[in-house]
């Protein structure tokens, strides 16, 4: 897990958003192998062992996806380095690929499927819940089997930061803080709205 990703974390717990506190135990340059993250609102800890973060309740991605790296690349619009790209479920099977397309980005795959472990290009979450903040990633993929649950959903949707762009597979949301761009194939893209302009 990337050190610098525990500021845009937040505890799983029934309550309002929170930071979390990182003690790491173990290093790999910029990454955490091990350690524990706190909660200072209701005490409970999440274990990073080999990089993973485990918040509990979290399993692995078994569904297929028909989102490749270069269809998430045009679809999302980003440019340039920096910032977090979040992936949930399924789509983070392309990390490799991603990691190409998006050099300088890290990559944020919350329970993406089995095998796909912690690295210098992502970090991996296991959780039941998002344990991302709200407004913290400049963009974000949904796999169908994510979107297909709407607290899930609207979670993934609700990390991206105002102004950039969501992209999900299955029935696009009608949310008032989203714009849909463009839907086709199963597919959908969308721009998360800042909070002015909102219709």
């Amino acid at each position: 897990m990337f050190i610098e990703l525990t500021d845009h974390l937040r505890c799983t717990g029934d309550h309002d958003e929170m930071f979390l506190v990182l003690l790491p135990d173990q290093m790999a340059g910029r990454r955490v192998d091990r350690g524990t993250l706190g909660c200072p609102v209701c005490g409970r800890v999440t274990a990073v062992e080999g990089g993973v973060a485990d918040f509990g309740g979290g399993r692995p991605s078994e569904a297929s996806t028909s989102l490749t790296a270069p269809a998430i690349a045009a679809l999302l619009g980003l440019s340039g380095p920096g910032g977090y790209l979040a992936v949930f479920g399924s789509p983070g099977a392309a990390v490799a690929d991603l990691a190409q397309v998006f050099p300088g980005v890290r990559l944020v795959l919350v329970n993406p499927p089995e095998g796909i472990a912690d690295s210098d290009q992502a970090s991996v979450l296991r959780a039941g819940r998002s344990p991302l903040k709200a407004r913290s990633m400049r963009g974000v993929v949904i796999g169908g089997e994510v979107g297909a649950d709407l607290g899930w959903r609207d979670a993934a949707i609700a990390a991206a930061l105002p102004g950039n762009r969501i992209v999900g597979e299955g029935e696009p949301p009608s949310r008032d803080d989203l714009e849909i761009l463009a839907t086709a194939g199963g597919v959908w893209v969308a721009r998360a709205m800042p909070p002015a302009v909102r219709r």
